[in-house]
């Protein structure tokens, strides 16, 4: 059933609180206004290991050393997207850090790789529309303990005729999210070909939230993008779904009233390309076949505390098992495209109270 409004987003017990960022007016200003907000907790994260990569990598990093990367992606972003670089550099000032900074904070999943990190598995998603009222759920898999990262920009751009409600972690300018013209876009890590420099997958979701208004429109926008990494988007609107695997500058797209993706390539073309490790594969296939089994079992007319029950059991749901390195569930998402509906649990979401944002009018209630 939908959840009923009782308060604000202040948790109790081991809830993280999930703070409203409201960015709007020029990029610079959006970004500004995001670094103020969360200043001393970026500022925080970013000395913790220098975002907690170096818990997680096998050796320590230094900013320094990460220069040149830098510079190579930021010469991508102004290119591809230069609002959203003129909205980093607002985010750095803001939050009283460096440009270098704020952009590593957007580009720590490419700083990671794949071939130093073995992955475990990175999310699962599902997103049905069509005869049902459109839905998009899915599960947050991340290492980095990033819990207490989580954030929701409510971003409206001048200039803009759309605005959008945006899940973050740690200052990220997009993750997954809807927008005010009924879009919804999530996503899974998929594994294979060359990471290279070009526009983070994170900053693309929130490109398209930006500036495309429907499933169709986004997958367009896609193909003129070069992203840095293999990622798999799940797109939905009020009249279809569909997932799109992207590995280089090629895309493969499958659009359906039904959609579900984890973590390993699906369209036969790409299969022969997936470096996901075995043990990984085998657990995403299983997650695969538990969220098509789960999902045809919710009735049409499902509201958002059934699609968390289901995000919220094993195997969807991944434990902490203590080690930073893991990737475990950090939080499970209900997206509404048609209602300008964000829904989140934080943290381990059999365990956390939900969280709900809207668009329509811009409130905030939790149950």
């Amino acid at each position: 059933m939908t959840p009923t409004p009782t308060g604000d987003t202040a948790g109790t017990g081991p809830d993280p609180h999930v703070p409203l960022i409201r960015a709007h007016g020029t990029p610079h200003a959006c970004g500004h206004r995001h670094g103020t907000a969360l200043g001393a907790q970026l500022r925080t994260f970013i000395g913790d290991g220098l975002a907690r990569l170096s818990h997680i990598l096998p050796g320590p990093l230094s900013l320094e050393s990460l220069r040149p990367l830098l510079a190579a992606h930021r010469a991508q972003i102004e290119t591809q997207t230069p609002r959203l670089m003129a909205e980093i550099r607002g985010l750095a000032a803001g939050a009283g850090l460096s440009e270098e900074e704020a952009l590593l904070l957007q580009l720590r999943r490419e700083i990671m790789g794949y071939r130093r990190i073995p992955t475990a598995g990175d999310c699962t998603t599902y997103a049905r529309s069509g005869g049902a009222p459109p839905v998009l759920a899915q599960t947050v898999d991340l290492n980095g303990d990033l819990d207490d990262q989580i954030s929701v920009l409510r971003v409206a751009p001048a200039g803009s005729p759309r605005h959008s409600l945006v899940l973050s972690f740690g200052g990220l300018l997009g993750y997954l999210g809807i927008n005010s013209d009924g879009l919804a876009v999530g996503l899974n890590l998929v594994l294979g070909g060359t990471w290279r420099p070009g526009l983070p997958p994170y900053l693309a979701i929130r490109h398209l939230l930006d500036t495309t208004s429907g499933v169709d429109e986004a997958v367009r926008e896609l193909r003129g993008l070069q992203l840095t990494s293999s990622r798999t988007l799940v797109l939905c609107d009020t009249r279809t779904t569909a997932w799109v695997e992207i590995l280089g500058d090629d895309l493969r797209v499958a659009e359906a009233a039904v959609t579900t993706h984890t973590n390993h390539f699906l369209h036969s073309d790409f299969v022969p390309h997936d470096a996901l490790n075995v043990f990984a594969k085998n657990f995403s296939r299983l997650r695969l076949e538990t969220c098509r089994r789960e999902l045809a079992a919710l009735p049409p007319e499902a509201g958002v505390e059934d699609h968390f029950a289901v995000l919220s059991r094993a195997p969807l749901r991944v434990e902490d098992n203590g080690d930073i390195r893991r990737e475990r569930t950090v939080a499970a998402v209900v997206l509404r495209p048609d209602l300008g509906e964000l829904h989140v649990r934080p943290g381990d979401p059999a365990r956390s109270r939900t969280r709900s944002f809207r668009l329509h009018p811009a409130e905030v209630t939790s149950t």
